[in-house]
């Protein structure tokens, strides 16, 4: 049940008619006056829920047990949870509000080991306090400085997402010049509006491609064991009625080898700076399968997705989910009693299967070191 921290609202989706003038008609996370709002995926499609947090240890949770998830909407979400805790924060003073920032920021990034963002995001925010706090204790102004700090803060977590909308659309245009006007795409898990806090990063890439007139029937795979793709992918496309053909995961190599797909386009949640790319289990059997029927495999990621201080992918860290995840699904139990099950959440793609990486600064090719250390390196 909700605790006191956040409310819930419920809304009986709607079945759209008509082609839509414009695409695009998911939020999933958004700042308010009364608190963070978050669209709860663990119910999608059959509920559309939001949920109202007041309280940064809920939305710490929500990232947790994925109520939001995907590594963009990650950093969202640990943005506006960090600006949320420091606006309802009673400290009185710098030292105070110090002490309870940085227990903010380490319960936020105590949620997603792999998405990079979520890190990205916090670091952004502990610099920002550094600065902010720097120009306080400078100017002696006392509570009027910290109400400054305050204000700032949840400015930032704005800016945040203000930046994730427009990498989306840049990355969906450069994304877009790359496929063919017609033909099928498929994608893995869910990268799309849910999962960043703007239109998406593979499913922007086709958004832009279907609106400047690309003919796409997108292939979208289960994805097992959370069910993104079909909970998820298969919404979201529905609701821009853009066509798609839900697919299970095993059937990836008959379509890769048999069904006509012209481009395979991705999102991430870790890339390393050698192009190793971390994304959702079953993404690098999918990238073999595609370099195998010569299909070109197409990562979608903004920039704040690239640790450059990694040097490989050997050096992501995988999160290993609960094991119920596997043997039971809604709820219902599909294995035998005790049965021992594994659930690494992510799989990590080499780079040499990668055939581009496309960021909101470009796309790049390999070798992608040089690349990429020039595109999180512009201003």
């Amino acid at each position: 049940m909700p605790n006191a921290g956040h409310r819930t609202l419920i809304i009986t989706a709607s079945k759209k008619k008509g082609r839509q003038s414009r695409l695009y008609t998911v939020e999933a996370i958004r700042w308010t006056p009364e608190g963070v709002v978050i669209l709860d995926q663990l119910r999608l499609p059959r509920e559309v829920t939001y949920h109202t947090y007041t309280d940064y240890r809920d939305v710490a949770k929500a990232i947790k047990d994925m109520i939001i998830r995907g590594a963009p909407a990650i950093g969202v979400a640990a943005a506006m949870g960090v600006a949320l805790g420091v606006e309802h924060s009673r400290a009185q003073t710098l030292p105070e509000l110090r002490a309870e920032f940085a227990t903010i920021c380490d319960t936020l990034a105590h949620t997603r080991p792999t998405a990079v963002d979520l890190f990205w995001a916090i670091n952004r925010f502990k610099a920002r306090f550094e600065e902010l706090a720097a120009a306080s204790a400078s100017a002696k102004n006392g509570a009027s400085g910290l109400a400054h700090l305050r204000a700032a803060l949840i400015e930032e977590a704005h800016k945040v997402h203000q930046e994730r909308r427009e990498a989306d659309r840049r990355i969906g245009k450069f994304g877009a010049d790359l496929l063919a006007k017609s033909g099928r795409v498929m994608t893995q898990c869910n990268a799309g509006a849910l999962a960043t806090g703007g239109i998406g990063t593979a499913l922007g890439v086709i958004r832009v491609a279907v609106e400047e007139g690309h003919q796409i029937d997108v292939l979208v795979p289960e994805t097992r064991p959370y069910l993104q793709g079909a909970r998820l992918t298969a919404w979201e496309l529905q609701q821009d009625q853009i066509p798609l053909t839900l697919i299970t995961d095993n059937m990836v190599g008959h379509f890769l080898k048999t069904g006509g797909v012209s481009a395979v386009v991705v999102g991430a949640d870790r890339i390393a700076r050698n192009g190793d790319t971390a994304n959702k289990i079953g993404t690098y059997g999918m990238a073999v399968l595609a370099r195998e029927n010569n299909v070109p495999f197409y990562v979608a990621a903004p920039i704040s997705t690239i640790d450059m201080s990694l040097a490989s992918g050997e050096q992501i860290p995988i999160e290993e989910r609960s094991s119920a995840e596997v043997t039971h699904l809604a709820g219902t139990q599909l294995a035998p009693n005790d049965v021992k099950a594994a659930h690494p959440a992510f799989d990590v793609t080499p780079a040499r299967y990668i055939t581009a990486i496309i960021t909101e600064q470009g796309v790049a090719r390999a070798p992608f070191d040089e690349p990429l250390r020039k595109f999180t390196a512009a201003p």
